[in-house]
């Protein structure tokens, strides 16, 4: 199931911030590299969990949880740092961690957090 949760917030990250790179890279360079950075994060973690690369894992699920607590904080606090006129997590300049991921549930943010606690319950299974 968490593979299947990341293999489609991949998709939707990749294609968010292509269509946006694509589109109007102008308005927000740093927002949409941003968001493409985190769809590359999302690709490359849902392969690392798929073939229990725990070491990969680990570092790129605790990367995008850093992702998402520190562009959801800059876009409460100060969007204007990323290039973002407005803190509208449905806007035309969002990303996927704008706001904590509230465009997309927040699920940006509680995913790394299940991501986080499934290996570490895991290998405490492991033994």
């Amino acid at each position: 199931m968490l593979v299947a949760v990341y293999a489609i917030l991949a998709l939707a990250a990749l294609g968010r911030s292509i269509f946006q790179i694509i589109d109007r890279f102008d308005e927000a360079p740093v927002a949409f590299l941003l968001s493409l950075l985190a769809g590359v994060v999302y690709v490359v973690a849902t392969v690392a969990i798929a073939a229990r690369w725990r070491r990969l894992a680990w570092v790129t699920i605790s990367a995008e949880l850093l992702g998402v607590l520190v562009v959801g904080t800059i876009t409460v606090l100060a969007p204007h740092l990323l290039g973002l006129h407005a803190n509208d997590p449905f806007g035309r300049t969002a990303t996927v961690w704008s706001t904590y991921g509230a465009g997309y549930l927040g699920i940006p943010l509680v995913l790394p957090i299940l991501g986080l606690l499934w290996l570490a319950r895991s290998r405490v299974a492991k033994g």
